[in-house]
């Protein structure tokens, strides 16, 4: 073999391979040292962009579940202030329906009015006050906002909570008065009540039908009206009802002049007959025999009396007809003693009266109607038009009479419902953001894992390698000091 002195080549290898050993042993220690697999983008350049972007992606999910604790916060207040509303609300509603019943005096009925403003100026204050950090939730502020929970853009989850003030919760709403039509002849006289065919009317853009079919012939009447659009438009909000209560003059006799009479009474779409019925028959007597043959074809009307008068009722609010026939042309019918706002009738063999109750619809939105077509029936229109709603809110609500009250309890009732549904609304939108959450961090956890297996130090594996790079150190550091021996023998060809 070729000795030299002046190069010694199998220390320089040596010595480069102890340079290698010792920079990877370094850099193992510094993994080991700090945790991280990758110290710098020379060591995985692919895998630290990856990495990277893992991490902002976990960073973006964990931003996002704060983004959706403090929207459920805000939403959790929320909802609790709509939920005293709502109490406030129920208040309101029993109140009405205490002062709708007429044994109250003025003064009770001016108390319960004094009550139910301290309920709606109570309202009014936690819709005005609701907030979070600064952010009015319920007086119609926080519309059209989004809660932005995802890593990318537009990932967001909309919300707008109504304004729940007392100025904006209430009913829209239609009220006709009811009407009562009489005259000489058949019932089918009355042609403002009773047509040869069926007919409709429109609310909310849906047909409605107007009238209840009683043989052969069609009665324009509130409840079947009501029913309608209590079964139809339901879904959308609509709550309708029509009351009937007829209180008549003081009662005589139902005809002047001798002899028996025959009435029919006509209720809905069912009808019965008093037959040889003595014209001067006492109020009690007519009132037992109302009241059986009503029952007997289950017809919706109850008779009583009070303080000498017929008072007849329609359970369900429908039209109440009475026909008369057996009279003389000289003999006055008192029409007026068996329906209320009727007019006695004489000149003729039969007389007839026919009373429409009242009729109520409301929604929690605007609604536009067509009942021009039976508005002669309906009669006098007080809320709204026969074209459009009315709004009222809570502040219209009066107490002081009957009709006041049964408003002010729809005006209530509708609100509520508003209110409610607001609460719905706020309670799915927290249950969207939490299963949201739930399903983002369950996304978190494996976003960082994934990013862990590529940024972070496998300790076993690192371990096993410093380990061998150690033992290179040493073993190069043997063979250096090898290699720096091999020149010394040269002086054995020198001797």
């Amino acid at each position: 073999m070729a000795v030299r002195i002046n190069f010694n080549e199998a220390a320089a290898q040596t010595h480069t391979a102890l340079i290698r050993n010792e920079r990877a042993m370094n850099k193992s220690l510094l993994r080991l040292s700090t945790g991280l697999r990758i110290l710098s983008a020379a060591d995985d350049s692919a895998g630290l962009f990856i990495a990277d972007m893992l991490g902002t992606i976990a960073k973006a999910y964990d931003q996002g579940n704060k983004n959706i604790q403090t929207g459920i916060s805000a939403l959790q207040i929320a909802e609790s202030a709509a939920g005293q509303i709502y109490d406030k609300l129920q208040e309101i509603y029993v109140r009405t329906q205490n002062a709708a019943n007429d044994i109250n005096d003025p003064n009770a009925r001016s108390a319960l009015q004094q009550e139910i403003m301290n309920f709606v100026d109570a309202i009014q204050k936690i819709a005005n006050d609701t907030e979070y950090n600064g952010i009015k939730l319920l007086n119609g502020n926080f519309s059209d906002k989004y809660i932005h929970y995802g890593v990318r853009m537009e990932q967001t989850v909309y919300i707008s909570i109504s304004d729940v003030r007392a100025q904006n919760i209430g009913a829209h709403m239609i009220h006709s008065q009811g009407s009562v039509g009489s005259g000489t002849g058949a019932i089918t006289n009355l042609t403002n009540y009773v047509l040869t065919s069926g007919t409709t009317v429109a609310v909310g853009g849906r047909s409605i039908t107007a009238t209840y079919k009683n043989g052969s012939n069609y009665i324009i009447d509130a409840a079947k009206i009501a029913n309608e659009i209590n079964t139809k438009l339901y879904d959308v909000g609509f709550e309708a009802k029509a009351v009937n209560v007829s209180i008549a003059n003081e009662y005589n006799a139902i005809a002047s002049g001798t002899g028996t009479v025959s009435l029919t009474f006509y209720v809905g779409d069912k009808s019965f007959s008093l037959t040889n019925i003595d014209r001067t028959i006492t109020l009690t007597d007519l009132i037992e025999q109302i009241n059986r043959e009503a029952a007997t074809v289950g017809a919706n009307l109850t008779a009583k009396e009070d303080n000498g008068r017929l008072v007849l009722t329609a359970t369900n609010g429908e039209t109440i007809g009475v026909e008369v026939t057996g009279v003389g042309t000289s003999d006055t019918v008192n029409l007026d003693q068996l329906i209320q706002g009727a007019t006695a009738q004489s000149g003729a063999s039969s007389a007839a009266a026919i009373r429409v109750g009242e009729l109520f619809i409301a929604d929690d939105d605007s609604f536009s109607a067509d009942l021009s077509g039976i508005s002669s029936a309906l009669g006098t229109i007080d809320i709204g038009s026969t074209t459009a709603s009315e709004f009222k809110n809570l502040f219209a609500i009066d107490v002081t009479d009957n009709s006041g009250a049964e408003t002010g309890m729809m005006i209530a009732e509708i609100a509520m419902k508003k209110v409610d549904k607001v609460r719905a609304q706020i309670g799915a939108t927290m249950n969207n953001l939490q299963s949201i959450y739930d399903s983002q961090k369950t996304a978190y956890d494996n976003t960082k894992q994934a990013e862990s297996v590529i940024r972070n130090t496998d300790y076993a594996k690192e371990m096993a390698e410093f380990t061998t790079y150690q033992i290179r150190m040493q073993s190069t550091i043997a063979m250096l000091a090898q290699a720096n021996s091999l020149p010394q023998l040269v002086l054995q060809l020198l001797r």
